[in-house]
């Protein structure tokens, strides 16, 4: 994948700059004051120059100045055509599941996170839409699930939290051939523009939680998704404006704020991620890390993103331990989320992925004992001093005389 930006997204139409350039380089040429940074457009409504109607904006539901400007700039950085910002990830994921009508198929990953599991399941429940779960580290696991049915296959790569990783282009490629109506979604949440554009390896939707990496303080909640496609991006449009699930101007200012810092948090982080990594695989902990040459898909990713980002996890082989450890950490605050500039540690059976009954967890693999490390932009030195010390006061590790 190019580091320089492909062919220009919604208004841009200026050179192209790397990505570290292009996500701190916001355009406002329509602002008459000339403001570095875009305004905050705090209003519910706005005037109409006739009884007709027919401004550009006329309800913040339907549309709103700081929202364009925002959703076209992370058009940009996603190579998008179009691009949408709206209240959570879990909003944009919705936005996107309503394409899907009852009798539709979904084809979908076996290692999800929960939350996205549980609209899944309420789908099946509510609207007779059927997910077949399938092991997406293999490109062929979804062959035979694909049909006139299929509507949706949608890939966490890498996966939360065993940190799996899906071959975009290959299972793109199957899908596109076997089901040509069919949309290829993928929450690239952990990975962010930063690192991985699915659009360009051939999904037709890539959506993020932008409460994390994105805006990356955790104080927004904010969901994005984005297409290369104008008539899904018309149907896109059509579900957020019907359910004014559409972010908010403060939100939007936010995280339009948070954004352009992206590619230096991303750099700190997966630099003292890979520090981690080492560590605890120098005491002979089974990691779960894309830039672990242990990783047993370290060069299919390598092939499609540019880093392997800060979220990480390990077993221990004990609950119990795993929960001492947990609660011995400091600097690591336990937490569900991960994108921050601040370090988490959490167990995902307990917490981000409690709402997978026990006996699907137990189907699908998912190890109760283990801990996911979301490392944040500290400094490193410090972040190892405290995870080392945890484990000797769980009984991980000896003590350090």
């Amino acid at each position: 994948m190019t580091d320089v930006l492909p062919s220009p997204a919604a208004s841009f139409k200026e050179k192209r700059y790397r990505f570290a350039t292009e996500v701190v380089t916001v355009d406002n040429p329509d602002d008459p004051h000339h403001a570095a940074s875009v305004p905050i457009y705090q209003s519910a409504t706005f005037k109409q120059a006739g009884a007709g109607g027919g401004g550009e904006y006329d309800y913040s539901r339907s549309g709103n100045p700081t929202r364009t400007h925002l959703e076209n700039h992370l058009a940009k950085i996603m190579g998008a055509k179009r691009a949408f910002a709206v209240t959570s990830g879990m909003t944009a994921l919705d936005v996107i599941a309503r394409l899907v009508q009852a009798g539709d198929e979904i084809v979908a990953g076996n290692d999800l996170y929960g939350g996205t599991n549980r609209l899944l399941t309420f789908l099946a429940k509510s609207q007779n839409i059927k997910t077949h779960h399938v092991d997406t580290t293999k490109a062929e696991s979804v062959l035979p699930y694909l049909s006139e049915k299929t509507k949706l296959v949608l890939l966490e790569t890498p996966t939360n939290p065993l940190i799996r990783i899906a071959d975009i282009p290959t299972i793109s490629q199957y899908v596109h051939d076997k089901c040509p109506r069919a949309l290829v979604v993928v929450d690239n949440t952990m990975m962010s523009p930063y690192l991985q554009r699915p659009l360009e390896l051939g999904a037709d939707i890539s959506y993020h939680s932008a409460t994390k990496y994105l805006a990356g303080h955790h104080d927004l909640m904010a969901g994005v998704l984005g297409t290369r496609d104008e008539a899904v991006a018309e149907q896109l449009y059509y579900v957020i404006n019907a359910t004014g699930c559409g972010l908010g101007p403060f939100d939007s200012w936010l995280l339009l704020r948070g954004v352009k810092t992206l590619a230096v948090r991303m750099d700190k982080q997966q630099h003292n991620a890979v520090r981690i990594n080492n560590f605890l695989e120098s005491y002979g902990f089974k990691v779960h890390y894309p830039g672990s040459t242990n990783h047993p898909q370290y060069e299919l990713h390598k092939k499609m993103a540019t880093g392997p980002g800060a979220v990480l996890s390990f077993e221990t082989g004990d609950i119990a331990l795993s929960e001492r450890i947990v609660e011995a950490a400091k600097l690591w605050s336990i937490s569900v989320s991960f994108g921050c500039v601040n370090s988490l540690i959490s167990m995902p059976c307990r917490m981000s992925h409690a709402s997978i009954p026990a006996h699907v967890r137990a189907e699908r693999e998912f190890p109760e004992d283990l801990i996911r490390l979301c490392v944040g932009i500290e400094d490193v030195e410090d972040l190892l001093d405290d995870l080392k010390t945890a484990l000797e006061q769980a009984g991980a590790l000896p003590s350090t005389p």
